[in-house]
């Protein structure tokens, strides 16, 4: 039996998939993916997430393909005020699912520098007022931030919630993300035994906070990095192997455990089942 899957977190818009993008769509379709969420990170990328959300919605036997606009905090010096009316734009003009995907990183040095955290600080906070605007969860990016995003969503006084994706905090922050009404992202980290945080967390919190994502083409399950069968670029057919490492990592049943994500994930992004 394929079980109904929902990929929340995809960049099947970048140019790695150009040239077999609608056969891994088919693949998708086949493997159990009903949905997916095309991600934004960059102003100059809407038209391509536009262009691709609309070649897949037109293909039959495809996974139903879902707009998430925003401006990344990884790619924070390219953005630029008029990026916000832009968005603002999308907003309007299309059926967007959520903002994202939006939050703080401080990965490299440079971005943990005063002026550029700040106007890291700015953008998310602009993204949320968008959000609040118009009633959209938002899909955050948390990199050694995890206080800072807590911190802004608090003082914004956000309620529309959303997803934390590909959730990389201990237990107490995943227990704060979840009582401001988020749901934890949990990528192909999850088929690595020695991801022993991930483990703890999605143990201590259980099924009912948890959604999956594939983040293609990075997060690659494990099991395809050194597999012959999958290529190590990751793409939406490999979310049933996330679910086979969260169920393995919950010692659930996969088919219960798939109810329940699809469940939590419909939740998450304001959808009725």
């Amino acid at each position: 039996m394929t079980l109904k899957l929902f990929d929340t977190h995809t960049h099947f818009d970048v140019p790695d998939f150009d040239h077999d993008r609608e056969q891994l769509a088919y693949a998708a379709k086949a493997a159990g993916i009903e949905h997916l969420i095309l991600i934004g990170f960059l102003q100059k990328r809407f038209a391509d997430l536009l262009g691709t959300h609309d070649f897949i919605n037109h293909l039959e036997n495809a996974p139903q393909s879902h707009l998430a606009p925003g401006l990344h905090p990884f790619y924070i010096e390219q953005h630029q005020i008029e990026h916000l009316q832009d968005l603002e734009q999308l907003l309007k003009n299309q059926n967007c699912i959520a903002i994202a995907e939006i939050g703080l990183d401080t990965f490299l040095k440079q971005h943990k520098q005063a002026e550029m955290f700040q106007k890291q600080k700015d953008f998310f906070a602009a993204q949320l007022e968008l959000a609040q605007q118009f009633d959209k969860p938002v899909l955050l990016h948390i990199r050694k931030s995890h206080a800072e995003v807590l911190h802004i969503l608090k003082q914004q006084q956000f309620k529309q919630g959303g997803i934390a994706h590909a959730f990389g905090g201990g237990v107490e922050e995943a227990k704060a993300f979840i009582k401001l009404g988020f749901k934890l992202g949990i990528t192909g980290q999850i088929t690595n035994p020695n991801a022993r945080k991930l483990h703890q967390v999605v143990q201590y919190v259980g099924p009912e906070h948890l959604v999956l994502e594939t983040d293609c083409p990075d997060m690659t399950p494990l099991c395809c990095q050194s597999s012959t069968e999958q290529r190590t670029r990751n793409t939406p057919a490999n979310l049933p192997y996330v679910l086979q490492g969260l169920a393995k990592s919950l010692h659930m049943n996969k088919e219960v455990l798939a109810e329940q994500l699809w469940k939590n994930t419909h939740q998450a992004l304001h959808l009725a089942i």
